[in-house]
């Protein structure tokens, strides 16, 4: 199975599990955060539904040039999160695929200026900040879903509060 094939069936099982967790977050709670250091929960919830589609089109860069370091807009509404969300996952099914194995192993490089800040093989970078980073990004949405005493959604696993569909599924039967 292509690299590029093998990450899009997984995100195709994440994506729908993201938007159940964005779609729990209070509208009125938006602005909200749960220590001064943090981002606010709207923060958080655009960069958990915009990081796999900004992350599959900024490797399309090789080199990529930042010139500082990311920004983390404050969405006005909870209907502005989840549009964002649904994009990226229209982005994520258009432009992962154009990715054949060749390009998944050439080495990306990230530039600040004239200094080259990391060197990686593309599937790696791809595997770490589209994936990984927004696994760890929805485990802390989940941290601040419970501080509002919002019903947290199962993933993998039961959560406090749901059992997983599969589960449910199986019980139905």
């Amino acid at each position: 199975m292509p690299i590029a094939e093998s990450l899009l069936a997984e995100f195709e099982a994440q994506a729908p599990l993201t938007r159940r967790f964005l779609e729990r977050l209070p509208e009125d709670r938006l602005t909200w955060k749960p220590h001064p250091k943090s981002m606010t929960a709207g923060q958080l919830a655009y960069h958990l539904a915009q990081t796999p589609a900004g992350v599959v089109e900024l490797v399309r860069n090789n080199p990529m040039q930042v010139s500082g370091p990311p920004t983390f807009p404050q969405p006005s509404s909870l209907d502005e999160v989840l549009a964002k969300h649904d994009e990226g996952v229209e982005t994520m099914r258009r432009v992962l695929p154009t990715y054949d194995d060749a390009a998944m192993d050439e080495i990306w490089r990230l530039k600040f200026g004239d200094i080259e800040v990391m060197t990686v093989k593309r599937k790696g970078f791809l595997r770490d900040v589209a994936f990984n980073h927004w696994y760890q990004h929805r485990g802390q949405f989940s941290v601040y879903l419970r501080m509002l005493d919002v019903p947290v959604p199962a993933t993998w696993g039961p959560s406090a509060d749901e059992m997983p569909e599969f589960v449910k599924a199986a019980h139905a039967a």
